[in-house]
Order: C-alpha cells, then structure tokens, then sequence
C-alpha cells in the first residue's frame, strides 16, 4: 500500500497543509487503515521533493489533530482517530453554541452562522 500523496507546488495552500489534509481524509475513510506504519519524515520527504521541515510540521499537526501517533524509533502510524476526532469537534461546538447564546444569537442565527463557516472551509 502506497500513500498517493500528491502535492501541487501550483496551489494556494501550503504543502504542508497539503500533505496533511490528505492524509488526514486517507485515515479517515479507512484507505489508510488503523496501524498502517507511515514513512520516516526524511523518506517522504525525499519521496515528494519536499524539505524535511514541511513533513515533519505536517506530522505534528496530525498527531496533535490525532490522526497519527509515534511510537519512538518504532515509527508514526495511523492512529485510531475517528473517535478522538469526533469527541474534539463535539467539544468545540459546545463551546461554540455556548459562546453564541452568551452573545445573544437565537437558535437559528447560531446554526446559520455555525453553517455558513463549514460552507466556507469546506468550499474546497
């Protein structure tokens, strides 16, 4: 099993952030199965023509994302993140409709204003 990563030097978003967003969408949807072991930072790095600095960033934004996890000289895998993923976003949106209501948004300004965001990060 390969990674397919593909990084266009072309885009607006950093490779970094590239890097990152597909293998976070890869363990997610389960093509990047729970233990399957990533290559060193140095290795993909030299696999997708990136500086060593780009890959390591986007692994510590995975692993505090919790996508993946580094065991040591053993190496990074993916890590059982679905959950810890969906436990996070319910906590922020907690916080968010919390937050709104203490601004006085009814109902359905927060969710309007709660969609409208999603809408725009996901516009991709």
């Amino acid at each position: 099993m390969t990674l397919k990563i593909v990084i266009d030097q072309a885009a607006p978003t950093a490779p970094y952030e590239q890097l990152r967003t597909q293998i976070s969408a890869r363990a997610r949807s389960g093509a990047l199965p729970v233990g399957y072991r990533l290559p060193t930072v140095r290795g993909l790095a030299e696999e997708l023509g990136l500086a060593a600095n780009t890959v390591a960033k986007a692994y510590r934004a995975l692993e505090s994302d919790g996508v993946i996890e580094t065991r040591g000289r053993n190496g990074t895998f993916i890590a059982a993140a679905g959950d810890a993923a969906e436990r996070e976003a319910a906590s922020a949106a907690l916080v968010y409709a919390e937050r709104a209501r203490r601004l006085g948004l009814d109902r359905a300004a927060a969710l309007a204003a709660a969609e409208e965001a999603v809408r725009a990060v996901y516009a991709d």
